[in-house]
């Protein structure tokens, strides 16, 4: 049996959208992995920002990363991914019927979206009698492993919608329930035994994220109608698995209309130029939605039916409704779920369950005064399973 882990922490430096706790939360956990776990140096690779002699955690390195674990992983092996950075959701474009209205995405350095469908077509190669541990301490994070069996939470109880966006308001940033209005950091004083210490939330709304995107290639042309196809321009076939499969639909039904026997490459050009300004057509929209959707139906954290097999287990900072808390400043700044849960195995000297885990860290953070609730997603044979173990 090995133990082997990716970590990832994005501080986003000198952007607007800034944080201060996500590399923090990468010391701390592979400290962790190596003292409690028996984690060996030399199988824990890390991503993160601050360090040029680190791989950077761009899109294309994170699912690399992700790749290269899961592709090297033999049965009984233990898999462990710890993510701390932003979370955002995409509006769906595609046509598919799901019950969040948004892809939940985690935001590499470069802004190349990481969605909950790329997540869990990754997990599904994770071979049998290999458990895969993903932590994500971001926002929207009950949501990331798309169609994962919800153990503890409540990202499908719809009726207590309106009371979570009334918490979140209270720590987070003005517009974090509605991404058209602007954002503005409204911090809030976290009990905490020896220090005074103000909040933000690791929630990157849709709008910010375009304007680093302008800021990172210098075109003024990306808005929220033509993100997908912006981030095929962009980064092409290092794009998110989902958003070419998106473009290809389209490009096939558009090769289907035309009948030209046009390149692929020459093709997507056109496609870009045309889809920018005729996104709500439904002469190349419609029928793309229909082919890709046909008779599949997407269902996100807390599915009944499918689900991830036996392998794959989610511990979300929050649930797909909610924010992540990113709190203190400079070398004593955290996440607060990634907090949570140092100190409790700490504690537990690392022995404790998965359900142990997470309902030990919403009372840790409830008391604590923070309105997120971390989510445990798995099928039922981890949920009283050893953590990491």
């Amino acid at each position: 049996m090995v133990k082997k882990a990716v970590l990832i922490g994005i501080n986003y430096p000198g952007t607007e959208e800034e944080l201060v706790g996500c590399i923090n939360d990468v010391k701390r956990m592979h400290k962790s992995l190596v003292e409690l776990y028996g984690f060996s140096e030399e199988n824990i690779v890390e991503l993160i920002d601050t360090d040029e002699s680190k791989t950077q955690p761009t899109g294309k390195n994170i699912r690399q990363a992700f790749w290269d674990l899961v592709g090297s992983a033999q049965p009984g092996d233990v898999l462990f991914v710890h993510y701390s950075g932003h979370g955002t959701r995409l509006p769906p474009k595609t046509g598919e019927d799901d019950d969040t209205g948004y892809d939940e995405c985690i935001v590499p350095s470069d802004i190349n979206y990481i969605t909950d469908d790329d997540i869990k077509e990754i997990v599904g190669h994770v071979p049998k009698g290999c458990s895969f541990t993903f932590v994500s301490d971001s926002c929207h994070s009950g949501g990331l492993i798309d169609s994962a069996k919800e153990q503890i939470g409540e990202s499908f109880n719809k009726k207590s919608s309106k009371m979570f966006k009334y918490l979140f308001g209270l720590f987070c940033s003005k517009g974090t329930t509605s991404e058209a209005e602007s954002k503005e950091e409204t911090p809030i004083k976290i009990d905490d035994d020896e220090n005074d210490v103000n909040g933000r939330n690791r929630f990157l709304p849709l709008q910010t994220s375009i304007k680093m995107l302008k800021q990172a290639t210098g075109r003024d042309d990306i808005k929220e109608g033509n993100i997908r196809t912006t981030l095929f321009d962009l980064f092409g076939e290092d794009a998110s698995p989902k958003v070419r499969k998106f473009m290809k639909v389209i490009l096939s039904n558009m090769q289907e209309s035309t009948g030209e026997g046009l390149m692929l490459r020459s093709l997507a050009k056109q496609a870009i130029i045309l889809l920018k300004d005729k996104l709500n057509d439904e002469e190349y929209l419609k029928p793309a939605m229909e082919t890709q959707v046909k008779s599949k139906k997407e269902v996100y954290a807390g599915a009944i039916n499918g689900g991830l097999g036996s392998n794959g287990i989610l511990l979300s900072g929050c649930q797909t409704n909610q924010v992540s808390a990113d709190v203190g400043s400079k070398d004593k700044a955290y996440g607060a779920f990634t907090n949570s849960l140092q100190i409790i195995l700490a504690e537990t000297k690392g022995k404790i369950s998965y359900k142990e885990l997470v309902l030990k860290s919403r009372k840790y953070l409830e008391k604590q005064g923070y309105p997120q609730r971390p989510g445990l997603y798995c099928s039922d044979s981890y949920v009283n399973a050893p953590f990491i173990c």
